[in-house]
């Protein structure tokens, strides 16, 4: 292991954080808020903090291997997180140290979890922050260093691997760096066209520029206690719209730029990604239609959460607690799935899970015809047997974290229910549960113990597990 370049780039990370909490500074300035002194002050901390780390290990292997890559991903969100709740904490706005690196950590993994029962207690300021850490940690912080600064060290692709949610990250261009680049102006393309559509609605600017980091990020943080619900339904078709869209695999908004829409409406994981939202729409709307009693108004309550959830973005309309059960019961499937490959959704991934029934689907015809030949395909492609085997590796060790999550917050106060969509919305990174932590409730009931718990599992959600653990791992800090 390279410790030098690890902690060399973790400084570099820290240095951009610290740059990146001068706007919800600039934010409170203009809202004439005393709070911005807490943000200038965390925002001096991280970049000096990351200073003294890249002037202390600034001679070293500037190449970056498997090892190094993991240990920077998870070690960079860890530090940021940490250092971002300083400015929650500091304001005495949470008052608890813990309770705001967990909103924290929920904001970078752009989960949405809060322990906060009035969110319009907050400043200007802080409420900025806290939306932009969606935004920040949609596409990722790494990615992002990637795509504006030059790279200092080698290997990249092992950093992007670690970050870039999805079973199978593929680059769009020759250099990481063109890739990192037509990622984020991509990204930021779609959030600029959200923050717009939103200006012409019942939003602000401000307002519309919150929630389109929400949006963007699929984070879900809010402004409002009701969350979207007090807005106009313009607002929240347009919401709902991008939060589809920014569940959808970044990799076909490439295509379709560069003329080859055609190659992109192709995708199979695209199709079963929008049968599943249509078909969960319509079930929906045709189990809550009593509850609404117009059309308009069911389609547009079922379409929001579906999207919401599928997008794992968590914002919310209504308070899908007081739906009937089956309405509850694809919201948590639909927890479970998640969005595509290579998108700022959470979850499974769609792709993941039609590699996972493709695989169970030949090894049953090779229960019947034992010699033949059957191999695996996705996308018009051959999947390798190593692949198969990762994916395989992979819900295994996500369904025994889950449990042991789930197990140990059953020593709370809450429910069975409330303890496993609890886990679920955070392993998963989508926000709201049912029960005493759905839409209109939050997480604060949680010890300080188990909303540590939740926090790491926040952040094996985001980082799809294998950077954390590997970080931790003592085999990974010796010596090669």
């Amino acid at each position: 292991m390279n410790k030098r370049i690890v902690f060399y780039s973790v400084g570099r990370i820290l240095q951009c954080e610290g740059i990146l909490m001068l706007l919800p500074t600039i934010v409170s300035l203009i809202y004439r808020e005393s709070g911005w002194i807490w943000l200038i002050l965390a925002a001096s901390f991280a970049f000096g903090l990351g200073t003294i780390a890249r002037i202390s290990f600034k001679k070293c292997d500037r190449h970056v291997f498997a090892r190094e890559g993991f240990a920077v991903v998870a070690l960079s969100w860890i530090f940021m997180s940490a250092i971002g709740a300083l400015p929650f904490f500091l304001s005495g706005e949470i008052p608890n140290y813990i309770s705001a690196f967990f909103e924290t950590v929920s904001g970078f993994t752009t989960t949405g979890a809060s322990i906060i029962p009035d969110v319009t207690a907050l400043s200007h300021g802080n409420l900025f922050w806290r939306s932009f850490t969606h935004w920040v940690g949609g596409m990722g912080i790494l990615v992002f260093i990637m795509a504006v600064f030059p790279s200092e060290s080698g290997r990249d692709v092992h950093i992007m691997n670690a970050e870039v949610p999805g079973p199978i990250s593929g680059k769009l261009m020759p250099r990481l760096r063109d890739t990192a680049k037509t990622l984020y102006l991509i990204y930021l393309g779609l959030t600029v066209l959200e923050i717009v559509l939103l200006l012409f609605g019942d939003m602000n600017l401000y307002e519309s520029l919150v929630h389109s980091f929400g949006t963007a990020g699929t984070g879900g943080f809010g402004i409002k206690s009701d969350s979207i619900a007090s807005y106009s339904t313009y607002s929240q078709w347009v919401i709902t719209a991008f939060m589809f869209v920014f569940g959808i695999n970044f990799n076909l908004f490439y295509l379709i730029l560069i003329g080859r829409a055609t190659v992109a409406l192709k995708s199979k994981e695209l199709w079963c990604y929008i049968s599943i939202v249509a078909v969960s729409v319509v079930v929906i709307a045709v189990n809550i239609f009593s509850i609404y009693g117009n059309l308009a108004d069911t389609l547009k309550h079922s379409a929001f959460q579906v999207a919401a959830i599928i997008s794992t973005t968590g914002y919310s309309t209504v308070d899908f607690n007081q739906w009937p059960e089956l309405s509850k019961t694809i919201i948590i499937i639909l927890m479970f799935i998640g969005g595509c490959a290579g998108s700022t959704a959470g979850g499974l991934k769609v792709s993941r899970i039609m590699l996972m029934f493709k695989t169970v689907k030949r090894d049953l015809r090779r229960l019947v015809h034992p010699r033949s030949v059957n191999t695996v395909r996705l996308e018009g492609k051959s999947v390798d047997n190593d692949t198969i085997s990762s994916v395989g590796g992979y819900i295994i060790i996500y369904m025994i974290i889950f449990f042991a999550t789930f197990l140990v917050l059953s020593f709370s106060q809450y429910s069975f229910l409330e303890n496993f969509t609890a886990t679920a919305t955070c392993i998963n990174n989508i926000g709201p549960g049912l029960g005493a932590v759905g839409p209109a409730s939050n997480f604060s009931g949680y010890s300080y113990f188990h909303q540590l718990v939740l926090s790491f599992t926040m952040l094996l959600g985001r980082l799809e597990i294998f950077p954390i653990l590997l970080a931790f791992a003592p085999s990974t800090w010796r010596k090669k």
